[in-house]
């Protein structure tokens, strides 16, 4: 990916890192997604893919390629993301000013509509 790499991080095992500027509503990466039907959706959970997935329309889960299902979760995140199941996409987009070396976070609540599954250690990720 141009202006990511991925790396350990202070927040989860590994994260992903920006390696150029991006500007506040700048596309950072669009991730096709491999969907994975409801009815193989509790074999998928069973996985260590469970941690990496994205909840899709119908039920489904999206595994994103790129590096999109290894951003990270923070409560002050720089990104969001937007799902795009039409065309079979998560779309990532910075919400502020985002610079080399600091890692790009995403809310995985939803805005509070989801609960985490693990606990949050309440950090942002730096280089």
């Amino acid at each position: 990916m141009i202006g990511l790499e991925v790396r350990a991080s202070q927040l989860q095992g590994r994260g992903v890192f920006a390696t150029r500027a991006f500007a506040a509503s700048e596309t950072i990466e669009r991730c096709p997604v491999i969907c994975v039907p409801a009815t193989e959706r509790p074999s998928v959970d069973q996985t260590a893919l469970y941690d990496f997935y994205f909840n899709w329309p119908d039920g489904a889960a999206a595994i994103a390629l790129g590096y999109g299902s290894l951003y990270n979760h923070a409560a002050s995140h720089n990104a969001r993301y937007l799902k795009d199941p039409a065309a079979s996409v998560v779309v990532f987009v910075a919400l502020v000013d985002i610079a080399p070396g600091d890692e790009i976070t995403v809310d995985y609540t939803d805005g509070g509509r989801n609960e985490l599954w693990f606990e949050d250690r309440g950090i942002q990720g730096k280089a």
